[in-house]
């Protein structure tokens, strides 16, 4: 029995993957068992996550006792396929073969284009000129923005200089590092710039993955925009200033049953600017699609935590662009000339152009989100960097303010059932479903995996039986009064996304009402649950789930054992879901095991942006005020 037959049977290959290997061998008789082997894998790797297949590192894939092909002879047998294409160059349309093998990895066709799609859009946006500008003209606004900048201490004011001059920017950073506020003062700088051109204003698009984190951002601009009017900016400039997020399927506009958009490179956005929140969450087709509907001379600005976990789907977009811009020291003369430019207009000399792909990047550091009750930097800065030792301490210390380390349970609805379950039976007193959408926001039990009896899955149906109590007459089987749910699919006809989360209430005649936020938060919208898209229960969900979505208590639940799925990012993801307190649940060996490992993606991106176009993202290094300002 061959390989290929014996992963299929081992239930370590897909139905999927096994059918795609056994199509080309109908095709052609005479294809080797490694090209089979290899199409199988490289269709697995996109449901991993991964762009492509590296045949060097199959485990990546499938950990087990397996006598894989020799690496050189695996390659050999692909580059002779005419199943596999090998362009000549990285820019190089790939042909009608079904794979591709370039710069050691075996793609998929379709992955390969989103690539280098991908490359040549970022490259087109980065280096198409911006329009001319006088910086000196805003260097009293800037002043009154940033009066701190003259002492050289005003981080954000180096950022917003930076993503001024330049079309392409990644604003990067955790939470609470001062990226919303960075882009409400730099939206606020082109519209002045806009005015003293005797221009239209510009037209500023919010966006992020979900719908949940595209309104986290509008709430977050719309409160750095009262800020700015407290200080004294100029109410016109203020009004200007967009109020509200979208999905980014909604912004690039839904094709009924076609994976197709409205917009696109012949039908570009209407916008002068799109700012996009959690581009980490943003995998490789969507981002590739986002960016060829940005339209020549309009800014694109990505914000996200590199720090996070990537896409559920194929890619890790920002990492991949990030580990293209090397060490991020390189620019920061480029940088700070940028800033004497809004500064010191007199000082101004002619901006250097950059040593390599034009797109910027500003990576905010320390800081993180946190009130009065929750001190999660230290904690944070300890799991990011891998360490389980400084993390085991600082959990097990207890003196960090809102931290808890529940060590070696497994099991909160044991340990705290009244505390979870009172939450959730109040619910459902709430004065009218706009009070109880805000009010299901406050806890949240977030999990790292999805079966099992710490997962998503059984915590809920534990916690379904507990709170669903005896159905009333009439009632839709499986929705009682105060259900949390959570929707699992797109529905554009419902204009319900995959992360919406609503609320099960009966009113007084008995009927069931779903309700999911509207437009702003006192308009929630009521659907019938039997007219809902694929749904769950929301109660318990997982950390991937969670991304995009803050909670003001949170509640991590790990495995007893240890999973492929931990990792630093997830345990880092959740961990800083948390709003005012944190909860963690599992064992020092799990949490150490999750410490160690990284939850990277193959992808061939990076050395795309660094080899394939001769460029590489320029970095600017942007430290946040050490005291942990929230901006």
């Amino acid at each position: 029995m061959n390989l290929l037959t014996t992963l299929y049977r081992g239930n370590a290959l897909r139905t999927l993957d096994h059918a795609l290997a056994q199509s080309l061998r109908r095709l052609r008789p005479d294809t080797p068992e490694p090209v089979l082997l290899g199409a199988a894998l490289a269709s697995l790797a996109v449901s991993e996550g991964h762009a492509g297949l590296d045949p060097s590192q199959p485990q990546r894939l499938i950990d087990a006792e397996i006598e894989w092909p020799a690496p050189e002879g695996w390659l050999a047998q692909l580059r002779s396929s005419p199943w596999v294409e090998v362009p000549d160059a990285d820019d190089v349309v790939a042909g009608d073969a079904p794979l591709v093998l370039e710069n050691g990895l075996l793609y998929l066709r379709r992955y390969r284009e989103y690539e280098r799609r991908l490359a040549a859009g970022l490259q087109r946006i980065a280096t198409h000129p911006l329009a001319e500008a006088d910086p000196g003209r805003l260097a009293t606004l800037f002043g009154q923005l940033f009066p701190q900048a003259r002492e050289g201490i005003d981080h954000q004011a180096r950022a917003a200089a930076v993503a001024l001059c330049h079309p392409l920017v990644l604003v990067t950073g955790g939470p609470g590092t001062g990226k919303t506020t960075t882009i409400a003062r730099l939206l606020v700088l082109l519209a002045a710039q806009a005015v003293q051109a005797d221009q239209a204003l510009p037209r500023v698009a919010l966006a992020a993955p979900t719908g949940r984190a595209a309104e986290r951002m509008a709430e977050s601009l719309r409160l750095a925009v009262q800020r700015l009017r407290l200080v004294g900016i100029g109410p016109a400039l203020c009004d200007a200033m967009p109020s509200t997020g979208t999905t980014l399927h909604r912004l690039l506009g839904v094709i009924p049953d076609s994976p197709r958009f409205r917009h696109h490179a012949d039908n570009p956005l209407p916008y002068d600017v799109v700012v996009v929140d959690e581009a980490s969450m943003i995998d490789l087709p969507l981002m590739t699609k986002l960016v060829e509907a940005v339209a020549d001379g309009s800014r694109l600005v990505l914000l996200g935590d590199p720090d996070q976990l990537p896409s559920v789907e194929a890619g890790d977009v920002l990492s991949a662009i990030l580990r293209a811009s090397g060490d991020g020291l390189g620019t920061q003369a480029d940088d700070a000339q940028a800033l004497r430019a809004l500064l010191a207009p007199d000082a101004l000399q002619p901006l250097a152009p950059p040593r390599r792909f034009a797109g910027r990047r500003v990576q905010l550091q320390r800081g993180y989100r946190q009130t009065d009750a929750l001190d999660l930097a230290p904690l944070a800065h300890a799991v990011r960097e891998g360490n389980s030792a400084t993390a085991l301490a600082l959990l097990r210390v207890g003196t960090l303010a809102g931290v808890h380390f529940h060590e070696d349970q497994s099991d909160p609805l044991q340990h705290h059932r009244e505390h979870l379950l009172g939450h959730w039976r109040g619910l459902g007193e709430a004065a009218d479903p706009g009070q109880a959408l805000a009010n299901a926001g406050r806890i949240r039990l977030l999990t790292a995996v999805r079966e099992g009896p710490q997962g998503a899955r059984g915590l809920n149906a534990r916690i379904e039986a507990l709170l669903a109590g005896v159905p009333r007459p009439g009632m839709a089987p499986g929705y009682f009064h105060g259900r949390l749910l959570l929707i699992t699919e797109n529905s554009y006809r419902h204009r319900l996304f995959n992360g919406d989360i609503g609320i099960c209430l009966i009113d007084r005649h008995g009927s069931v009402t779903a309700w999911f936020p509207g437009e702003t938060p006192d308009q929630p919208r009521g659907f019938h649950p039997g007219a809902l898209p694929a749904h769950e229960s929301a109660f318990a969900m997982t950390v991937h789930k969670a991304q995009g979505s803050e909670f003001d208590e949170v509640w991590l639940q790990l495995p007893r054992r240890d999973n492929r799925v931990l990792s630093r990012e997830l345990i880092y993801t959740g961990m800083t879901r948390a709003r005012q307190s944190l909860h963690v649940l599992g064992s020092a060996e799990v949490l150490e095991a999750a410490l160690a490992r990284h939850a990277s993606r193959l992808s061939g991106l990076a050395a795309r942006l660094q080899g394939g176009q001769g460029d590489a993202v320029a970095d600017a290094v942007v430290t946040a005020p050490a005291q942990g300002q929230l901006f």
